[in-house]
């Protein structure tokens, strides 16, 4: 069912990428009402909408059916962000989001794998941790701009997602008394993505019993604008081989960087051998 609804979700995006003619650096869409192509609960896409609606990065949204699916159209604009999230040396990457739905996807598989709980890494805006909040999973969202942070503050007040203004190089990742976690890592391999998961790793690594519990999830990407890693695993394979990860599953998910990219994000779920 996950597979299909993932793949409802990419079809979803292209067809409104196709009629799209709005001139916003950043759209996505959510749909309004459950069906049977997303059998998400109605309360669970009201939580999303409300998300969106107090989100500050949209400014703009209508009503729009898309291949007889209605939904709501958000249109917004992320530069203050992205330009403050780079000022960091020890940041791994700019502030770019996933889509809410996919996000919202991506830790509903989080959850039909058995994971407890969600610690989102370089979290933006805190919408994976949101999500999973929405999902009644327990979940943290580590985040070193404070900017951001704020901002995920502001909307906590629906759901506590528990954002930390942290790096999460440096986390006492122990203070949280994770069971069964799954950890989900902001920014491509190519793009400080590895080094960020690398030393995450050695943390988790260090904490008695913890790392044959714990999932992971990488975003990756097929672009011909970033190497290839030799072991594929769209740029994280080195990664999964080196830390005795094995792919558990791959899941293609539009975010804000694909909307006008024929491929969408590849979500890499690992855990360890």
């Amino acid at each position: 069912m996950l597979e299909s609804f993932s793949k409802n979700l990419v079809n979803l995006k292209k067809e409104f990428a196709k009629t799209y003619d709005g001139k916003s650096q950043i759209q996505e869409v959510i749909p309004l009402l459950e069906s049977e192509l997303f059998p998400i609960p109605q309360q669970d896409l009201e939580l999303l909408h409300q998300f969106a609606t107090k989100n500050p990065i949209y400014y703009n949204s209508f009503e729009q059916s898309i291949e007889e699916i209605s939904c709501i159209v958000y249109e917004g604009d992320i530069n203050k962000y992205w330009l403050n999230s780079i000022q960091y040396g020890s940041s791994r990457a700019p502030f770019s989001p996933t889509w809410m739905m996919s996000a919202y996807v991506s830790t509903l598989f989080a959850k039909e794998l058995g994971y407890h709980e969600v610690i989102d890494i370089g979290s933006g805006d805190g919408r994976i941790a949101f999500c999973a909040k929405v999902l009644d999973l327990e979940s943290y969202s580590i985040e070193i701009d404070e900017m951001l942070v704020d901002l995920q503050n502001l909307l906590t007040t629906t759901l506590n997602f528990h954002p930390f203004c942290s790096d999460a190089v440096k986390f006492d990742y122990s203070s949280l008394n994770l069971l069964q976690p799954i950890f989900f890592i902001g920014g491509l391999a190519q793009m400080g993505g590895s080094e960020l998961a690398s030393a995450v790793i050695e943390k988790i690594d260090l904490i008695p019993d913890l790392m044959k519990n714990t999932g992971w999830v990488f975003a990756g990407t097929f672009s011909q604008k970033y190497a290839p890693d030799p072991k594929n695993e769209a740029g994280w394979g080195s990664l999964i081989e080196k830390n005795n990860l094995s792919t558990v599953r791959t899941v293609s998910l539009p975010t804000v960087w694909t909307f006008r990219e024929p491929d969408d994000t590849p979500y890499i779920f690992a855990n360890y051998l």
